[in-house]
């Protein structure tokens, strides 16, 4: 059975990513790192990217479930599973890459890792994660979380943009993969096992809110202390409190601690008998999240033709550039209802569906 609250949950993801990658390529003239405007939008550009690859976690989690009493340990099987989604996430990724290149205006080079590719590594290791028990993907998420402050400077703080989207042959791929690039497996797997324990959550609610006190708890220590400090609390790089280029283990944790309160709250009574929160009236919202991967692809070549355009020209100014953002956001809503209508054999997760 397919659930309300999981596709609404990838359909603010996705449309929070679209707002968040379209502020960056539009920036509007005067708003600096430090203005509100910039911090609401890394603000919802930093849960974004979390509740995405943590609700891609849930998914593979389950996938794997049920490909596990197909395959019965057959590896040609579970290679008729692997194989596919790893393709078709890496080729996605690098339609993107190349959507939106550094030279044209852009922010990536074109064999970038990223967070499709993350997902590709995520489905490599899917059928391990199944076989491991509730415990033991608590304590991989929590080790993935603190790695950053395990491998110190390997996760290229000091790092340019330009570096941390570049890589020279394969040991710099797969350096950027792993340790230092925009999405890298140390420590964003961590929400890939995040996403494995929220399936079936509701057996163990009382640890969960337990978790979520004690996470919140944190959260306004590491706030106190940034006040005292006198050190920003959230910046996209530099330094602060949480960064999100590298993620830092706070960010981890912080971004983790919401993702799970958001999963709790859109759940609503769903999964036991009842009606996810706000009923049929933003059911609206489920289209886009059945097409998450396909607006992934597809907003970002739009994106690269307007920053292609707007090579060496002004700044817009501010009322023009959100009104822009807001409306390059919100018409991916209608465009997956059509889309669902009259289309919907033609997107990249049929293809995952129809190879897999």
């Amino acid at each position: 059975m397919r659930l309300k609250h999981i596709d609404r949950i990838r359909a603010i993801a996705i449309l929070c990513m679209v707002q968040v990658h379209t502020a960056a390529i539009i920036p509007p003239e005067g708003i600096s790192v430090g203005h509100p405007i910039a911090f609401i939008s890394a603000a919802i550009g930093g849960m974004a990217a979390p509740m995405f690859v943590t609700i891609s976690g849930w998914g593979i989690y389950r996938s794997a479930i049920r490909r596990r009493k197909i395959a019965d340990n057959d590896f040609s099987s579970w290679m008729s599973w692997i194989i596919p989604r790893i393709t078709i996430l890496t080729i996605c990724q690098l339609l993107v890459n190349s959507a939106l290149m550094i030279d044209r205006g852009g922010r990536f080079e074109w064999m970038t890792p990223g967070v499709l590719t993350l997902l590709a590594l995520a489905s490599l290791i899917g059928p391990l994660i199944i076989y491991l028990t509730k415990k033991q993907r608590f304590s991989m998420m929590l080790i993935f979380m603190i790695s950053p402050l395990i491998i110190g400077d390997l996760n290229g703080t000091d790092f340019y943009w330009s570096e941390r989207v570049s890589s020279i042959g394969i040991e710099g791929w797969i350096e950027r993969l792993i340790l230092n690039g925009t999405y890298p497996a140390l420590p964003w797997l961590s929400f890939i096992f995040l996403g494995s324990l929220l399936e079936g959550y509701k057996e163990n609610s009382d640890n969960q809110n337990m978790i979520v006190k004690t996470g919140l708890f944190v959260i306004l220590v590491s706030m106190i202390y940034s006040f005292y400090e006198k050190i920003p609390w959230a910046l996209t790089e530099g330094n602060a409190t949480l960064t999100f280029f590298p993620a830092n283990t706070m960010f981890m944790l912080t971004s983790g601690i919401f993702v799970v309160i958001i999963f709790r709250i859109l759940e609503g009574r769903e999964t036991s008998g009842g009606e996810p929160f706000g009923g049929e009236r933003i059911s609206w919202l489920e289209p886009a999240g059945r097409l998450s991967l396909t607006i992934y692809v597809a907003h970002f070549i739009l994106l690269g033709i307007i920053a292609n355009e707007m090579q060496d020209q002004p700044r817009l100014e501010i009322y023009t550039a959100f009104l822009l953002t807001i409306l390059h956001t919100s018409i991916w809503i209608p465009l997956s209802i059509w889309h669902e209508k009259y289309i919907p054999k033609i997107s990249f997760e049929e293809l995952l569906r129809k190879f897999s």
